[in-house]
């Protein structure tokens, strides 16, 4: 079922909802607090016209490093997809390091990662390995990288027994839950049947996961050197994501829970069909508003370290609360969930991210129909029509 997720994730799409690009936000001054390792200050300030502050005008090239605050080494590794990179954190940790994420299961991850390990971390061992949530970009090479390193890998329990779910899928094997879903959904026969053909590729960008993990949860407190990092989890975008924040200066290493100029996915997929993702986000959201301080240093999977976290929040909220209004709009007459994405996106979609696109449209209309706001009828032919149940002065 999430099979269809990895044959149109692998395909080179990450971003969701537009998280407030288009609706411009005041300039925000913010204190840059991020004491480097020789005690000096960023010298390049960038700042947009949403409220964010990026202190850093360069990228690491692969297999290098930036230390971007005391201790934690940003690396970048390239993907081959529209989105064509994630980036990995490296935590000192006294004789060696703690690594947060991957990257992807490819020849030229594996080549960067013996360069950095090598050069950027001065042959010193990765004592502990973090990755935040299941997808490829994250795990891909957590196997290949425990196995070489012998450190354990910390996850959440559900982000680590998905992925194993996920690696047993195998190709081919594609579920008639699956096809009813999509079906409903109001894809045609040729999208079907490319779905099928393209089903159970998770394995393709990860190793063989650990047979073995230590379980992060929300609350703990990870000891690395002499720092206390406490662990944060969101959902939505995955079901447990972990985040870590060092609460003496404020670092937020932030996965794919908050990211400076897209928006993650949000979907629901075939093997919850009337699962409410973007409920459990958009309180993902509130919960980290009321939590982080307006000058944390955030740092993100994707994008570049930033200052800004509150305005990036809202942002984040209010792009989904614009698509909800629009897709109100278009409920008025019956639509298929196919029907929607226009509302949602804001633009065409095409059969190349049709899965994911398929997903986040449904999450909405999820969100709708658990708050009382839509309903679907199903017809003979197994598609699901949808409708508004009420309009208020809003959606007018």
């Amino acid at each position: 079922m999430h099979g269809c997720f990895v044959a149109v994730y692998l395909g080179g799409v990450k971003a969701g909802v537009d998280g407030g690009e288009e609706h411009g936000l005041s300039i925000c001054a913010f204190r840059l607090e991020t004491d480097l390792a020789d005690g000096t200050a960023p010298t390049a300030v960038t700042k947009d016209g949403r409220g964010l502050t990026y202190p850093f005008d360069a990228v690491p090239c692969a297999g290098e490093a930036i230390e971007v605050a005391r201790g934690v080494l940003w690396l970048r590794f390239a993907l081959p997809f529209q989105l064509d990179h994630v980036n990995v954190y490296a935590i000192r940790n006294g004789y060696g390091w703690v690594v947060v994420d991957t990257g992807l299961k490819t020849s030229a991850t594996v080549a960067a990662w013996e360069t950095a390990l090598d050069a950027a971390l001065g042959g010193k061992p990765v004592t502990r390995l973090i990755c935040t949530h299941m997808h490829p970009d994250h795990i891909g090479l957590a196997g290949w990288l425990c196995e070489r390193s012998g450190a354990p890998l910390l996850m959440s329990r559900l982000e680590y027994v998905t992925a194993r779910m996920l690696m047993a899928e195998e190709a081919g094997d594609a579920p008639a839950d699956g096809e009813r879903y999509y079906r409903a959904a109001g894809w045609s026969d040729d999208q079907v049947a490319r779905w099928r053909a393209d089903y159970g590729g998770f394995g393709k960008g990860v190793a063989t996961m650990p047979r073995s993990y230590l379980r992060l949860s929300d609350g703990d407190v990870i000891q690395i050197d002499d720092d206390d990092w406490s662990v944060v989890v969101g959902s939505g975008h995955s079901p447990e994501h972990v985040c870590l924040w060092r609460r003496s200066d404020d670092v937020f290493i932030a996965g794919d829970q908050i990211l400076p100029r897209i928006s993650s996915n949000v979907s629901v997929w075939p093997t919850e069909p009337e699962a409410d993702p973007l409920g459990d986000w958009m309180d993902s959201l509130d919960r980290l508003r009321a939590l982080l301080p307006e000058g944390a240093f955030i740092l993100p999977a994707h994008g570049e370290p930033f200052y800004g976290v509150q305005a990036r929040l809202d942002a984040l909220k209010r792009g989904h609360e614009v698509a909800l209004k629009r897709l109100e709009r278009t409920l008025r007459q019956p639509s298929r969930v196919i029907d929607g994405f226009p509302a949602v996106f804001g633009r065409a979609v095409g059969d190349g991210v049709l899965g994911m696109a398929t997903g986040e449209a449904q999450a909405h209309l999820n969100y709708l129909e658990t708050r009382g706001r839509a309903q679907r009828t199903r017809d003979e032919s197994g598609v699901d029509w949808w409708s508004v149940v009420a309009q208020d002065e809003e959606t007018t």
